[in-house]
Parts: structure tokens; C-alpha cells; sequence
């Protein structure tokens, strides 16, 4: 009964969504008119995903993730020397120091240079800790050059909309699969996506969040990433992608009944790809008309902007809750 009354809750919101913002294209026509010819590109097994049994973080590849996974594997090791240090004093103490070893207690009340010592040496390890944990929290939060690329994730109740600002504005609006849909494309269930959102790889892009309804959390673990989405609030922060490949993450914001349902795929190309998927979903491209740039629908893949829902591809319906 809970269950079916959340499906009947997540079906009412969604009907009440406008479908022109719910999937605001430049040209709809251009998108109808390949919306049946959209490949994505096939993900690279334990690329961007979890493994399984795996024990360690995810493979990085951006540069931010590089830096944070270096103090990850540092700080694991100062744990294990610690750890070994502090099981030696217990072996030696519990040997050295017993009733069977030492009948008579010894009486010293304190012993200054081994106060000196344990009081500094642990400040000395937390500053050491403390000096690249501070460069890491500047790095996440340095601001993107003028020149990056705006893409912008909005969250909703419960999927996500990837807006193109620098681009015509257009809006993709991304549903997670069926199990046998993630199956038939090769894609890991519950992670993979009818429209994943689609960036140049090797550039630095400005990515902004916010939300429609309640707070949402972008996170793709693969490229360290993870921002906030708040109603009314712009969120910003700098993502680069090392890399061509698709990159799996999750919502990470408790945000409703169907929360574990609104999965993240990124799919970064190089960057003249890039052009052409936008300028094929009727975006734009600064300069495109100077170098006789143009769209071909054949060239590129293209995507739906909107899930399976009633109504004519391209015109923006809006979408339908997923069936568990």
C-alpha cells in the first residue's frame, strides 16, 4: 500500500510539471527529426562504474581526483603506521609491564620528555594531514575560467535536466532504464539513463546545479565530483573530464520516495563530437556560422528531449514516473 500511494504521489507531480520547462529544446524539429537514431556510446567495463568486491575508491580521471585519491592512499598508510605503532606499545606494555614481570609497581608519577613527546608528535602528524587536506578543499572549489563551458544539472522529483546555457539553451531531461533496457544497451541497471548528459572531455567546464522541488546532490564518484542542487540557489563549481567515456553517478541527497531512482550518466566526447551533438540537438555554436559549421544528423547521435511519454517526439512531453 505505501508503495503503490508513492507511485500514485511521484505520477501527480509529474503531471503537474510544464512540459516547455520540463524539456526546453532550441529547435524541436531538429531533435524529432533524428530523435530514433541516438546510439550512446558504450561504456568501458570498470571504467566511470563500481566493480564488484571492490575495496578501494573508483578509478579517477579528472585532475581533481587524481590530487584527492593521492591523499586518500597517504592517509591510509599514516592510519596503518599509526595503527602498528600504537599495537606494538600494547604488546610491549603488556609484557614488559605485568604483575608476573614487576611484583613491586613502579611509583613515577610522570615522565616530562614522554609527555613532550606524545603531545607534539601527534600535532606534528595533524598538521602534516591538515596542510594538503587545505589545498585539496581549495582546489574543489577554484572557479572556472570565463572561457568554460556552462552546463547546468537541475533536479527533480525524480530524474535530472541537463540545460546547455552557452548553447542555445536547450534542456535534455534523463530518466533512469528499465533493467532489461540497461541490459539490452550493456549498461549497468539502476545506473544507466535514457539521455545521459553530454560533455567535451579534456576542457574545463563551469557546472551549475539547482533544483525544481527539494535538494538533490549530484555525485559521480569516478571523476570525485559532488554539488549540491538547492531550490532557488545556483551552485557552481569546476569539472573537468580527462578523458572520451561515461561516467556513472547517483543522486546523494535523500529527496523523496523514489530517491535510489534518479541516477547520473555523463558521456564526455572529444570536443568536436561535442559540437556536433549540440549543433545536431538544434543548439548553437559560437562561431559555427564563421567556419561554415553546420548539423548533420547522420554524422551524430541524437537525443530525445524528453522520455517515453504521450506525445510527438521533440515536443517536449512530459515524463513519466519509472515503474519499479
Amino acid at each position: 500500500m505505501a508503495q503503490d500511494a508513492a507511485e500514485a504521489t511521484a505520477t501527480e507531480q509529474l503531471e503537474q510539471i510544464d512540459p516547455a520547462e520540463a524539456a526546453d529544446v532550441a529547435d524541436p524539429d531538429a531533435v524529432a527529426a533524428g530523435s530514433g537514431a541516438y546510439t550512446p556510446m558504450q561504456p568501458t567495463e570498470g571504467k566511470g562504474m563500481p566493480v564488484a568486491g571492490g575495496i578501494d575508491v573508483q578509478q579517477q580521471f579528472s585532475p581533481i581526483g587524481h590530487q584527492a585519491n593521492s591523499l586518500h592512499i597517504g592517509l591510509v598508510w599514516v592510519m596503518v603506521l599509526i595503527s602498528l605503532f600504537v599495537l606494538a606499545l600494547f604488546v610491549y606494555v603488556i609484557l614488559r609491564f605485568n604483575k608476573r614481570a614487576n611484583p613491586v609497581p613502579s611509583k613515577t608519577s610522570h615522565n616530562t620528555m614522554i609527555e613532550v613527546i606524545w603531545t607534539v608528535v601527534p600535532a606534528l602528524i595533524l598538521l602534516g594531514i591538515a596542510v594538503p587536506s587545505i589545498g585539496l578543499l581549495s582546489a574543489q572549489y577554484k572557479s572556472p575560467p570565463k572561457d568554460a563551458i556552462t552546463v547546468k544539472a537541475i533536479g527533480y522529483q525524480w530524474y535530472w535536466g541537463y540545460a546547455y546555457p552557452d548553447n542555445g539553451d536547450f534542456e535534455i531531461v534523463s530518466n533512469m532504464l528499465t533493467k532489461e533496457e540497461a541490459e539490452a544497451r550493456g549498461e549497468p541497471h539502476q545506473l544507466a539513463v535514457d539521455n545521459r548528459m553530454v560533455v567535451p572531455a579534456g576542457v574545463p567546464i563551469r557546472f551549475q546545479t539547482t533544483a525544481a522541488d527539494v535538494i538533490h546532490s549530484f555525485a559521480v564518484p569516478s571523476l570525485w565530483f559532488k554539488l549540491d542542487a538547492v531550490p532557488g540557489r545556483l551552485n557552481e563549481k569546476l569539472l573537468m573530464i580527462e578523458e572520451p567515456g561515461v561516467y556513472y553517478g547517483q543522486c546523494s541527497e535523500l529527496c523523496g520516495a523514489r530517491h535510489g531512482y534518479m541516477p547520473i550518466a555523463i558521456e564526455a566526447l572529444p570536443m568536436d563530437q561535442y559540437n556536433a551533438w549540440v549543433l545536431a540537438q538544434g543548439g548553437t555554436i559560437a562561431g559555427a556560422d564563421e567556419v561554415g559549421m553546420e548539423a548533420d544528423p547522420s554524422a551524430v547521435p541524437l537525443q530525445d528531449p524528453e522520455s517515453a511519454a504521450p506525445g510527438a517526439a521533440g515536443a517536449g512531453a512530459p515524463p513519466v514516473a519509472p515503474t519499479a
